[in-house]
């Protein structure tokens, strides 16, 4: 074998070697962020499936106006819930998130500052909160649904 193609496969296996290290490395410094999405020109992030994600949703709740926490009762602990349906109306009645979607136990939405109801259903039973958004502060809130509420959409708090 010449000294060229010699040259030539030591230089084909060092960058494929290159490659897989940084696939490597790059696979383990990577974590998943939830998308932010928006309904009604108003952004919302929903997300906490896994330690990792729900670490970052904490992280991040303290910068967003309103946060929503959704778990189901099991006596001893809460269970996660998520893939429930959320709706945000001013206190004067318009819709601000219509029927969007948690992708996971935690909810961050950028509200104005002001009054607001929210409902968040599950499995046909629907919690409502009124709740407070004040300038420059974040307002946390959770919903509990009891043991049993549709326990295939829940993912173990612990």
């Amino acid at each position: 074998m010449s000294t060229s193609s010699l040259q030539a496969r030591f230089a084909v296996l060092a960058g494929l070697a290159s490659l897989a290290m940084a696939a490597a490395s790059g696979a383990h410094a990577t974590t998943y962020n939830p998308p932010i999405r928006m309904s009604g020109g108003v952004e919302y992030m929903s997300g906490g499936i896994g330690a990792d994600e729900a670490a970052l949703m904490r992280s991040i709740e303290p910068r967003w106006p309103a946060s929503f926490e959704f778990t189901v009762a099991d006596g001893s602990h809460g269970d996660f819930a998520a893939g429930l349906q959320v709706t945000v109306r001013s206190e004067a009645g318009r819709t601000i998130l219509d029927h969007v979607e948690s992708g996971g136990p935690v909810m961050v939405v950028r509200l104005e500052p002001g009054r607001y109801v929210v409902q968040a259903s599950l499995a046909g039973k629907v919690i409502e909160r009124n709740i407070l958004v004040n300038a420059g502060s974040s307002t946390h809130s959770v919903f509990e649904w009891p043991a049993g509420t549709n326990t295939a959409h829940t993912a173990s708090a612990r």
